[in-house]
């Protein structure tokens, strides 16, 4: 009971996807720096803007309700790290296994979205307002499309689960190499869902100050902030459980680095999209998701239909 505890509390729970999600942060920024040809943030700056945020004045804006405007950036945080303990990181299974838990998992990561829209809504701010109708709709562009990418792979697998999926590519070699398409349509809309340029478009701040967060201040706008970092790496984790289904062999410790390759592989294509790419309107973002990357998405699974006929 202890060990379990230390695994869900320490590693390769909580205080890892804590130490993980900070170090996400950093590299990103340095990434997304030198692709535009600037120096970037120091090592420490993820940490020392988290220290300065707890540090800052708590200001609750005298409309909002002030409960739930507390609550919902801890309910963030807390989704988040839910789901990350449903994720195999570098074993066949996670911390908490069950037949289902693929599903379990793009549900939980659905639910920090909505309490950044929640917290949009509480906080009684016409940019706050602005913000949180934009992340609604944003969520009903990108969320479809997501779910299709990252459940095509387990209708080849005839399994929901993690752990059998992995060990079905693991059995069938390179077979994973044939859901090119679906982890296409799955970085595109995860950075959608981390609401990251091209798709930051609830929280433009040429546009609406600061979107959902434009009241947040001080501890709670830390939490929101570590929440987001934290999806970062509980997404990129689960496109790399589902998408590159390598590196879960009898060697932990050659695991850990590969997981850690895998992340840092999808956090590099995730900054590069920022680079590349202006910000889209929100009519824009309806329009790509439901005309192309849906499409794509369903031909991927009919694609893995046709080869699973055949397996």
């Amino acid at each position: 009971m202890t060990l379990y505890l230390i695994k869900i509390l320490i590693f390769p729970g909580l205080l890892f996807l804590f130490i993980l999600s900070l170090i996400g942060e950093y590299y990103d920024r340095k990434l997304y720096a030198r692709m535009q040809n600037r120096v970037g943030p120091p090592w420490f700056q993820p940490v020392a803007d988290f220290i300065k945020l707890l540090g800052k004045e708590l200001i609750i804006p005298l409309n909002a309700d002030a409960r739930i405007f507390k609550i919902l950036p801890v309910f963030a945080c807390v989704a988040t790290i839910v789901a990350y303990l449903y994720i195999p990181l570098f074993s066949k299974t996670s911390l908490l296994p069950f037949n289902g838990d693929i599903i379990f998992v793009l549900y939980m990561l659905t639910l920090p979205t909505l309490s950044y829209a929640l917290a949009g809504w509480y906080s009684r701010s016409p940019y706050a307002l602005i913000g949180s109708t934009r992340v609604l709709t944003q969520l009903f562009a990108y969320e479809v499309p997501l779910f299709m990418a990252v459940l095509a792979p387990a209708i080849l697998a005839s399994s929901w689960s993690f752990s059998e999926l992995i060990t079905f590519y693991q059995t069938h070699n390179w077979l994973w190499l044939v859901n090119i398409l679906g982890f296409i349509v799955a970085m595109i809309t995860l950075q959608g869902k981390l609401e990251k340029v091209p798709f930051d478009i609830p929280e433009a701040e040429t546009e609406i100050v600061a979107g959902v967060f434009t009241e947040y201040t001080g501890p709670l706008y830390a939490y929101f902030r570590l929440a987001m970092n934290m999806q970062t790496i509980a997404g990129a984790s689960l496109v790399a459980a589902v998408f590159l289904p390598f590196g879960f062999g009898s060697c932990l410790i050659v695991n850990f680095v590969i997981y850690i390759l895998k992340i840092a592989f999808i956090l590099f294509l995730l900054a590069l999209m920022r680079t590349l790419f202006a910000r889209l309107r929100i009519d824009q973002m309806l329009v790509f998701c439901w005309k192309y990357l849906a499409p794509i998405a369903l031909a991927q699974i009919t694609l893995n239909i046709i080869i699973k006929a055949w397996l």
